[in-house]
């Protein structure tokens, strides 16, 4: 990892104090879905409850870090992306963006962004780096994306080509109008040849939309799941790549077999 400015990163103490486990937080619900152990008992609480109303939910956490990895992998090796952003970028599990990038490409450079005091905490130990390549981490709000693209271009050289990762992050953001600004504001600050990666969970079945309700009435920041054509909304004056915006499961799937999820995503390049 790089050697991030201690001001901007905070004290190990800062850091502590602004951990609140009174109520669940989305990155920690996350991380026990997808088996993780970096949750609280607040977390698992609600996360047993919405297996309880939506099993399928389980489905969606671990298919979307699948899709990560073969989004990161086929930039990487078949795209020839060196550079990438990650913007909420959840508590470290396996094959991270960097990890996946660097084995496909070990002179890739990521930079991973997020607001959770948890996740930096980790950040600061589990974020390594190739000798060849470098990861950083902000701790940054998506509200301000000229303020991560400021950050980010220590680390990355934003005159080439950079792959923009939002993963199960916009959901947060209630008004489609303002989620799509801020993608478009993010973009509007990256090279041609860049390209964008989103994905997040959609009101494509009653159990999902159950699931999201429930979720939105346990104190932690609601999560708003939105039709398919929001999805594809995020990459409007984008070239999509094959096969387009697809549930996660099913974009670029190394199986035949590929369990349907409420979750979609996709892939397009800046022209």
């Amino acid at each position: 990892m790089s050697d991030n400015d201690p001001q901007q990163l905070g004290s190990a103490a800062d850091v502590r104090a602004r951990i609140d486990t009174s109520k669940p937080h989305s990155a920690r619900f996350w991380n026990y879905f997808v088996g993780g152990k970096d949750n609280y008992e607040k977390d698992r609480e609600l996360g047993d409850h919405i297996k309880e109303i939506f099993p399928g939910l389980v489905d969606v956490a671990r298919t979307s870090r699948l899709f990560l990895g073969r989004a990161v992998r086929h930039l990487a090796a078949e795209q020839g992306v060196r550079q990438f952003l990650d913007i909420g970028t959840g508590l470290p599990t396996a094959d991270n963006t960097h990890e996946v990038a660097q084995r496909a490409a070990p002179d890739s450079r990521i930079v991973y962004v997020d607001n959770d005091p948890l996740v930096l905490a980790h950040a600061r130990a589990l974020l390594t780096s190739t000798p060849e390549g470098e990861t950083a981490y902000i701790d940054a709000d998506l509200y301000d994306p000229e303020a991560i693209l400021r950050e980010a271009a220590k680390t990355l050289d934003l005159s080439r080509p950079v792959a923009l990762i939002i993963l199960n992050t916009l959901g947060h953001v209630a008004d489609h109008r303002q989620a799509r600004d801020l993608v478009a504001r993010l973009m509007a600050g990256l090279a041609s040849g860049s390209y964008l990666v989103i994905s997040d969970s959609t009101a494509t079945s009653e159990g999902m939309i159950a699931a999201s309700n429930e979720y939105n009435k346990s104190g932690a920041i609601p999560y708003y799941v939105r039709d398919v054509e929001e999805i594809g909304a995020f990459f409007d004056g984008l070239e999509l790549l094959e096969p387009g915006v697809e549930q996660v499961t099913r974009w670029r799937a190394e199986t035949e077999e590929a369990t349907p999820v409420d979750a979609y995503g996709a892939v397009a390049r800046k022209p």
